[in-house]
């Protein structure tokens, strides 16, 4: 598994760090041990200092006391007091610097014992007739004390100076590894260094490489998608007979060319196809409404015919049938009407004009609201550029409805407008008896009413006709409604 540079790098330098810090451990210990090897010399020659200092007051009290013995003379007894007292000083100095050697401690108390013994020994002399025989007696009778502290004081020199060469030689050893141990990580640490920033070098020279290499390829990436969008764009437009050229790499961003490329020339083809059903239906439409009409008109003018010429030989049944014929007449007449309106709409390619929607509102009023009515505008209405003629349409069935299905004589439209950033959404309200919840979807579908399909005004187109328009818009429309509490048409339309 191919590490990165940054862990590359840590792991580097980690590893740097901790071989110093090793050295430098091992330095330091050397340091450490050659420090303490350097008390423990310094130790043992302090304690080969007292011992010779012990053994040399010792000497001194027997010559003080000796030349007190031959020449009479009292002051020579001073050196034999002092003598002693400092050897208790040597004692303690002893005592402390071998308290971690038990064989040395037995030889001190030991050494404590004779000499002890030894300052008794000398005072009794001490108390004698001076005379040179009694010096010379002194000496003899004192040979075999001082041989044993010689035996003691030589037992314990011997051992601290064999603590001493050992301890010595364990000094000149760290003294000569010290200086190497401290060279060696030095020395290890430039390698390591040096190591490590010949492989960042390198690393950061492949990542510079493949940096440009990424950099060559996120371009070509981009000025791949940026045709890719193009086409996209076109596409929307309504152009499908756009395509991508020289896109013949084996990768995601060929593949979808070469896919996009499919999908323009199907769409094309479907266009195509659609547009050529769409003029079939719009001729058949007027075709069949033109065709139709010129029967029913036919057949209108034979029942008026009836009811001119036979008016009196018809009876009160016959006429009732009669004008039940011409209702239906009628409707069928609206039915075809409707139809060709439901074809002809958003199919014209309409000029967008500066449209003032209060001015349309107020003209659409006086064309299908009864002076009985009264329409409301609580909200200034916007001017602005878009399609007339279908902005009419929608007010103009929307309002008619609000009138046509009021359940009272009088009533009230409110005309509500809402800026909601790329459209406006616009209200429609009336007070009239509302509709129920489970029709709001229903109303929008063709030839769908909720009156009695025997009523001649009743179509179930107009609305149909008004959704058609506001989806060509690319708006919506929804209806706010409850029984007995009025009618809002809600629809959105782009500025």
């Amino acid at each position: 598994m191919r590490l990165k540079l940054n862990t590359k790098i840590i792991l580097g330098f980690g590893l740097a760090l901790s071989v110093l810090l090793l050295t430098s451990l091992g330095a330091y210990k050397s340091i450490e041990q050659l420090s303490f090897y350097t008390r423990q010399v310094e130790h043992t020659n302090q304690v080969l200092q007292h011992t010779s200092d012990l053994r040399t007051k010792i000497r001194d009290a027997q010559n003080a006391v000796r030349n007190y013995l031959l020449l009479s003379d009292a002051t020579y007894l001073l050196p034999f007091n002092d003598g002693f007292q400092a050897s208790k000083e040597n004692f303690d100095s002893l005592q402390l610097l071998v308290r971690d050697n038990p064989e040395q401690q037995a030889r001190l108390d030991t050494l404590r014992r004779m000499v002890g013994e030894e300052r008794a020994f000398l005072g009794q002399w001490a108390r004698m007739a001076p005379s040179p025989f009694t010096a010379r007696d002194l000496v003899r009778a004192d040979q075999y004390n001082l041989n044993q502290l010689r035996m003691v004081l030589t037992r314990m020199r011997s051992s601290e100076e064999v603590l001493l060469r050992e301890r010595m030689q364990n000094q000149d050893f760290y003294e000569n590894t010290t200086p190497v141990a401290i060279v060696v990580a030095a020395v290890l640490a430039i390698i390591i260094v040096l190591w490590l920033f010949v492989k960042i070098s390198k690393e950061l020279k492949a990542n510079q490489d493949l940096q440009t290499e990424l950099s060559q390829v996120n371009d070509d990436t981009a000025r791949r998608i940026d045709i890719i969008e193009g086409l996209a764009d076109r596409v929307v437009q309504g152009d499908y007979t756009v395509k991508i050229r020289n896109e013949d790499q084996q990768d995601s961003l060929g593949n979808l060319a070469t896919s996009l490329n499919r999908m323009t020339q199907t769409l094309e083809e479907n266009f195509t196809a659609l547009q050529n059903r769409n003029k079939e239906l719009d001729q058949f439409a007027y075709v069949a409404a033109h065709d139709l009409k010129a029967p029913l008109r036919g057949v209108t003018t034979v029942v008026k015919w009836i009811e001119d010429e036979l008016a009196n030989e018809l009876s009160p049944q016959m006429s009732q049938y009669l004008g039940m014929m011409k209702g239906r007449l009628h409707r069928l007449e609206d039915l075809i009407n409707g139809l060709l309106a439901y074809a002809r709409a958003g199919r014209a390619n309409q000029e967008n004009t500066e449209v003032n929607v209060n001015q349309l509102v107020s003209n659409v009023a006086d064309m299908v609201v009864p002076a009985h009515f009264r329409v409301l505008r609580p909200d200034p209405l916007p001017t602005f550029f878009t399609d007339r003629l279908g902005l009419e349409q929608v007010f103009t069935n929307l309002m008619g409805n609000a009138v046509k299905y009021h359940h009272q004589p009088t009533g009230i439209i409110t005309i509500g407008c809402q800026d909601v950033g790329r459209c406006y959404e616009f209200r429609v309200q009336d007070d009239g008896p509302g509709i129920a919840p489970e029709y709001h979807e229903k109303i929008f579908l063709i030839f769908q009413t909720l009156r009695d399909r025997h009523t001649a005004e009743s179509t179930g187109i107009g609305l149909s006709i008004v959704k058609k328009i506001i989806d060509e818009q690319k708006g919506t429309i929804h209806v706010e409604s409850s029984p007995g509490q009025g009618t809002t048409f809600v629809f959105t339309w782009p500025k």
